[in-house]
């Protein structure tokens, strides 16, 4: 039946029997972007089951409160790591959760289409997991896109001219860098190291510095207060609190800003490195475009302290950070869902 409804309906009236989603499906966080509607989720890539089923009894925000703080009826986790799935049953269990939430828990007359914003370094294997993930979600139609295209596309960038264009995308698992000319990747480069890199180096430093474990959440806390990658006069400081390793108590410590640049250092400089790796790689005539048109940095991590004046300072290009970096992606995919036709050289084949 609803095969017979697709076949004689108005090409024009199919996008309002079905609901059609864009999706950056990220390591730290899941948005969904509705056409028409724009962005109608974004939650953490979190979701809690029950011990040995896959019923969802919570996700995104709610599951995220729950980390570390489980029973053991129930388990809490990021079934994404490094920008791929980690765990495919949570990751379907996931994605069908958050579609049925971007819909209002409605159910469309057609299963939808779906673009999905993928890293650029993905496998074949790792790919065909998202698809899969993605059919099983409910989805009809899957197109795959590479993230740092996504984020060029989003953040107004004029991918689909014969002029250079260079975006750097960093997400929770993966750092993309990318040098973009008529809707297709000169050069790219990807590395699993992200925010959630930049978060266990804090974990690392304050239980070598400090003998104190902190968890995630309390890293990441530090990272968006005082985290900074240069030293700009400004000392900031924050109180953390964790378990000391020698007592097995609860202690309180203060850490400063400085300190938190040197947790940093390691990551910062891996992102900085792949930056130059890619400007190495450019051509001539594009490193020329370069040169006027500069890096867009879009994604969480761009967001970091200094960070844009560092690879300026590196690079000796103009860096701009893109308004509402962390919807970048999905804006970018939606964009792309929008206008299949003229954006279909810019998806992954």
């Amino acid at each position: 039946m609803k095969d017979a409804i697709k076949k004689f309906m108005p090409a024009r009236l199919t996008s309002f029997f079905s609901s059609d989603v864009a999706i950056d499906l990220g390591t730290a966080n899941t948005v969904v972007y509705v056409p028409s509607r724009g962005i109608v989720l974004n939650e953490p890539s979190v979701v809690a089951v029950k011990v040995g089923t896959n019923t969802v009894l919570a996700a995104g925000r709610k599951a995220k409160e729950m980390l570390g703080k489980t029973p053991e009826s129930i388990v809490a986790s990021r079934p994404m790591r490094d920008g791929v799935i980690a765990n495919f049953e949570l990751t379907q269990s996931m994605l069908r959760y958050f579609i049925q939430a971007a819909n209002n828990g409605r159910k469309s007359i057609l299963r939808p289409r779906m673009v999905i914003g993928i890293p650029s370094g993905i496998t074949q294997v790792e790919r065909r997991a998202v698809e899969d993930a993605a059919r099983e979600a409910g989805a009809r139609e899957v197109y795959t896109i590479m993230e740092p295209m996504a984020a060029a596309i989003g953040a107004g960038l004029p991918v689909h001219e014969p002029s250079g264009s260079m975006i750097v995308d960093i997400g929770g698992g993966t750092t993309e860098v990318a040098v973009i000319t008529l809707k297709d990747v000169v050069f790219c480069r990807s590395i699993r190291v992200g925010g959630d890199e930049m978060d266990w180096a804090i974990v690392s430093y304050v239980k070598r510095k400090y003998n104190l474990l902190i968890g995630d959440r309390t890293a990441e806390l530090i990272k968006m207060q005082i985290g900074t990658v240069l030293d700009d006069g400004q000392i900031q400081e924050m109180e953390v609190k964790g378990r000391d390793l020698i007592t097995g108590v609860p202690k309180t410590i203060r850490l400063t800003s400085i300190e938190a640049n040197e947790a940093l250092l390691e990551t910062v400089s891996s992102i900085v490195e792949v930056v130059r790796v890619a400007l190495e790689n450019t051509p001539p005539e594009l490193s020329s475009d370069l040169v006027d048109s500069g890096i867009m940095m879009t994604g969480g991590g761009s967001q970091l302290r200094g960070l844009g004046k560092l690879i300026s300072r590196e690079t000796g290009l103009p860096v701009t950070i893109a308004q509402d970096p962390l919807l970048c992606v999905v804006n970018g995919a939606g964009k792309v869902l929008e206008n299949l036709d003229f954006f279909k050289d810019t998806l992954m084949r």
